[in-house]
């Protein structure tokens, strides 16, 4: 089967040829590989043209964000498989062969999620990050985590719910998921770690900065969701389901107590580790 492969790419010259690599160097031998960057002014574009015979297809057009990259992207995709790589993360060795096997043998499936290690701007494992069973009502309440970058999806399903929504900012990928599941995808979760998911300073998921977007993210998503507005009981439900969410995965409850979360991470820690290796 093809799998189509998509990374946006922004000013992250620092990860790029690590993230390009680890999708070039795939042992599966049917790969579209489109990298999307609307205007690196960092050496990205040197990178990229680095590996240009490799990559099946380069997009230099400017784009309304991260989002609209991705669906531009996407547009031009032709693969059975569709999955897509920031451009400071990473694919693990033989991470699409293993999906490539699990669609394969599981046809009647439309979302698959694996699992990540989390790493630091150096490849320095952080803790491991596990994706749940997928649930609409669970994922209102913000108790489900799927790890983006090991989760893969039929093409039909992304066409029919329209693609990213260019207007989110923030959580492109959570509301693609949502969007899949209202249309009723089949979602499963299979425990291979696929990717290596990288915290560093300026990363979204470590930066307290976006909080405020975070919370309106969560109003809109839930109201998406349930039809509904947030209320005030909502909170112990919500907190139910989170506690829930706790006890039916104790690996991550582990990973959570014995090494940090991954979202809302300490960006001071990050940056002191980044200055000690530094020295």
């Amino acid at each position: 089967m093809r799998i189509s492969i998509v990374t946006i790419s922004f000013n992250q010259a620092r990860y790029l040829e690590r993230t390009i690599r680890s999708v070039i160097e795939q042992d599966h031998t049917d790969i579209e590989y489109i990298v999307v960057d609307p205007g690196s002014t960092d050496g990205s574009r040197d990178i990229i043209q680095k590996y240009r015979s490799r990559i099946s297809m380069v997009i230099y057009d400017p784009d309304d964000g991260p989002a609209d990259g991705l669906n531009k992207g996407f547009s031009h995709a032709t693969g059975d498989i569709f999955g897509f790589l920031n451009s400071d993360d990473i694919l693990l060795p033989s991470a699409l062969s293993y999906v490539n096997e699990y669609f394969i043998t599981h046809s009647n499936v439309d979302v698959v999620s694996g699992h990540s290690i989390i790493i630091d701007e150096y490849d320095k494992e952080l803790r491991k990050g596990y994706s749940e069973h997928f649930s609409l009502i669970k994922y209102a309440y913000g108790a489900i985590v799927l790890m983006q970058p090991s989760t893969f999806y039929k093409p039909e399903l992304f066409r029919a719910v329209g693609g990213f929504n260019k207007l989110n900012k923030v959580t492109w990928d959570g509301e693609l998921f949502v969007d899949m599941g209202m249309r009723g995808a089949k979602y499963t979760v299979t425990d291979e770690m696929l990717s290596g998911f990288r915290l560093h300073r300026e990363s979204i998921t470590s930066s307290s900065k976006l909080d405020k977007l975070h919370k309106a993210y969560k109003k809109y998503i839930f109201q998406k969701i349930m039809g509904r507005a947030w209320r005030k009981p909502d909170i112990i439900i919500g907190t139910l389901f989170r506690i829930m969410k706790h006890l039916s995965n104790p690996r991550a409850l582990y990973e959570r107590i014995a090494r940090g979360p991954i979202y809302g991470r300490d960006a001071k820690q990050l940056k002191r580790n980044f200055s000690n290796r530094s020295k």
